[in-house]
């Protein structure tokens, strides 16, 4: 019993030792593979990640930014730099790319290039967005006034306008009304936006404001004496030795920019992304929707066809998809609807024009109606309205030809098609007999002299029996 209580402790305390070099081998082990992981993050030269920005800024746009945001965060980069060029675009897709800009962990830097190019309107928020701003020489940037679709605001001159002066010499108090209650709450909205922007990243607000009331614009030059951005860049290499060594605000909180020497990887816009700014393309949404529903119509007046009905219903998916990411206007999209319907309507039961011709009037109307944008990239060009309009107008002026020329095509079935026609008599006997029609053998009654071969007239029919006479109709 003494034996075997004193070794039993010494295999215990031998396991123990095997276990804890064990343990020591195995969190060595894991240091060393955290310090490798770190390592070349540590000893590799800064990442900085590009994406351009080019054209309008749609739903496309605010998808690109997204995934160009969740690209950086996930290669851990120093900096994103969003590369802008755009006229301006939709508030909501401008909002969206803004929240994006806002919750990036990774500093975002705004960079208005290439020479001659700008960040007009739903550029400048963008660009107040950034945790960094610069421009390259030759650009400009502001014009952020929120335009109504009648071209001007109601009640405010437009830019560069004088507002007219009474004979006291005073500007009168603009009119009010609904639409100035609107544009009013429109522009307040905007300004108070635009100015927390400018106060996140210490820029000049009042010019913000500016910019938003009167449509103010700046040079590259200007924007940086003036705080709108902190630098001009003549290129990305410029850009990246200019802000290093800033801090800047992220949704993390303050960063120091390590961007001296920075590797650059662009990040190219995903096939899903460029499919939307394909299907973002008003007048592509307007023809898919128009070449699904005459896919339907087809399939529906010729069942079993199958092929229209498929790509009838696959462009109409795509065409409402890409209808439902732009600003409609309802009242546009119901006027499509009505005169879709009243010129199928118009197929199906001819009324000589009367409901094509109305369908066409209220198709017209309604697409000049749909898009709800000041911005002419998202509004549907009157050549795709033209072209459209004329293609229904020629297949409606092929439907009435079709029914009027029904109209006076005699009658080819049925018994009214047989009354007149000629048969010769087969077989005859005491009044009755068989006569052959329509390639058919018939059984009739009629006169008692007619023979067998000899050629009679269908008078009319009483139920499967021709009743025919022994006068034969006169041809030519």
């Amino acid at each position: 019993m003494n034996l075997r209580s004193r070794t039993i402790p010494r295999w215990r305390h031998a396991i123990y030792a095997m276990l804890a070099v064990a343990g020591a081998a195995l969190f060595g082990a894991a240091g060393v593979a955290q310090d490798e992981a770190e390592a070349p993050a540590r000893g590799a030269p800064p990442l900085a990640m590009l994406s351009t920005i080019e054209g309008a800024i749609g739903p496309a746009t605010a998808r690109q930014v997204a995934d160009a945001v969740a690209a950086a965060e996930a290669a851990r980069a120093d900096v994103l730099i969003l590369k802008i060029n755009t006229p301006g675009g939709l508030v909501t897709s401008t909002r969206d790319i803004i929240s994006s800009i806002l919750e990036s962990s990774v500093p975002v830097a705004g960079y208005v290039a290439p020479a001659g190019g700008h960040a007009a309107s739903a550029g400048t928020y963008i660009i107040y967005a950034t945790a960094i701003a610069a421009m390259a020489p030759g650009t400009n940037i502001g014009a952020a006034t929120p335009v109504t679709l009648g071209g001007g605001m109601p009640g405010l001159p437009s830019p560069g306008e004088t507002a007219p002066k009474d004979e006291d010499g005073k500007a009168p108090a603009p009119p009010k009304s609904n639409e100035d209650a609107m544009t009013a709450k429109a522009t307040n909205d905007a300004v108070a936006h635009i100015r927390s922007l400018a106060e996140l990243h210490g820029r000049n607000a009042d010019w913000a404001e500016k910019a938003v009331r009167e449509g103010a614009s700046l040079s590259a030059r200007d924007a940086v004496a003036e705080g709108v951005v902190e630098f001009m860049a003549s290129d990305i290499g410029e850009l990246l030795r200019l802000m290093h060594g800033r801090e800047v605000v992220t949704a993390t909180g303050k960063r120091l920019l390590d961007t001296e020497g920075a590797a650059v990887t662009e990040i190219e816009p995903g096939a899903m992304t460029k499919l939307l700014a394909i299907l973002s393309n008003p007048n592509v949404a307007f023809i898919l929707m128009l070449i699904g529903i005459y896919g339907l119509i087809f399939e529906f007046s010729n069942p079993g066809t199958i092929g229209p009905g498929v790509i009838g219903a696959i462009c109409l998916l795509l065409g409402l998809y890409a209808l439902n990411q732009l600003p409609l206007d309802y009242a546009g999209l119901a006027l499509i609807l009505l005169g879709l319907a009243l010129m199928i309507a118009e197929a199906f039961s001819p009324s000589f024009g009367v409901l094509g011709l109305g369908g066409v009037v209220a198709f017209v109307l309604g697409g000049a109606m749909l898009i709800d944008s000041d911005q002419p990239e998202f509004q549907l060009s009157w050549g795709t309205i033209g072209g459209t309009a004329a293609v229904s107008v020629v297949t409606l002026v092929l439907i009435i030809g079709y029914a009027w020329r029904a109209q006076r095509k005699p009658v080819a079935t049925g018994s009214e098609e047989m009354t007149g026609m000629d048969v010769r008599v087969l077989d005859w006997a005491n009044g009755e007999g068989h006569v052959w029609a329509h390639s058919e053998r018939w059984r009739a009654r009629g006169p008692h002299q007619l023979a067998p071969g000899a050629t009679a007239k269908v008078e009319r029919l009483d139920g499967l029996t021709l009743i025919i006479s022994d006068a034969p109709s006169v041809q030519g």
